[in-house]
C-alpha cells in the first residue's frame, strides 16, 4: 500500500456549530484522483453505511445529484450536490448519518489541486445546527470518520 500523509483538524466546535478540515496528498494526478473521488464505491468504509456495504453507494457528480445507498428496497441520500467544478471541487448539502436526523444543516467542500508529484485533496466541512443538536460531541467522531474516508480514498494499492 502507498500510505497517505494526512492532516486532520477539528476547527471549531460548539453545541451548535462545527467546522473540520481534513487534507492529503495522493500519488494520483488531479484528473485520476477525482475519478476515484466521484466513485464512492470504491473508497468509503462499509461501516460508515447503512447496509454495510459501500458497493451500495453511487453518486452523480451534477449540480442536483445525489450521493445515495441503494440496497434490497431501501434507500437514503446521504447528500446532494450543490456545486461542481469538474475535477477540482465537489460540494455538497451532505448531514451524513446521525447529523441528517438531528436536522443539521451540512456544507462538504472537497477540493482537489496538483500538488508535488500527485494531488492535494481537501475536505472541508461546516455544520449548523441549534443548542440541541449537540454537534460539541459529535465533531470528533465525524471528523473521525472522515479522516477514515480522505485515508481510504487517496490510498492505492500496489500494483
Amino acid at each position: 500500500m502507498l500510505c497517505p500523509s494526512v492532516r486532520a483538524d477539528v476547527i471549531q466546535a460548539s453545541a451548535d456549530h462545527f467546522t473540520l478540515r481534513q487534507e492529503a496528498s495522493s500519488v494520483l494526478p488531479p484528473p485520476q484522483l477525482w475519478q476515484r473521488l466521484i466513485q464512492p464505491q470504491l473508497w468509503w468504509h462499509p461501516e460508515h453505511t447503512y447496509s454495510g456495504n459501500a458497493g451500495n453507494l453511487s453518486l452523480d457528480p451534477v449540480a442536483g445529484g445525489v450521493w445515495a445507498e441503494r440496497w434490497e428496497g431501501n434507500s437514503v441520500i446521504h447528500g446532494t450536490v450543490v456545486n461542481v467544478a469538474a475535477g477540482t471541487m465537489l460540494r455538497l448539502d451532505a448531514p451524513f448519518g446521525p447529523l441528517q436526523e438531528r436536522a443539521v444543516d451540512v456544507v462538504w467542500t472537497i477540493s482537489i489541486q496538483a500538488h508535488e508529484t500527485g494531488s492535494l485533496v481537501i475536505f472541508e466541512e461546516v455544520a449548523n445546527g441549534t443548542n440541541a443538536s449537540g454537534l460539541d460531541e459529535l465533531a470528533k467522531a465525524v471528523d473521525y470518520v472522515k479522516t477514515e474516508a480522505i485515508k481510504r480514498l487517496v490510498t492505492i494499492a500496489d500494483k
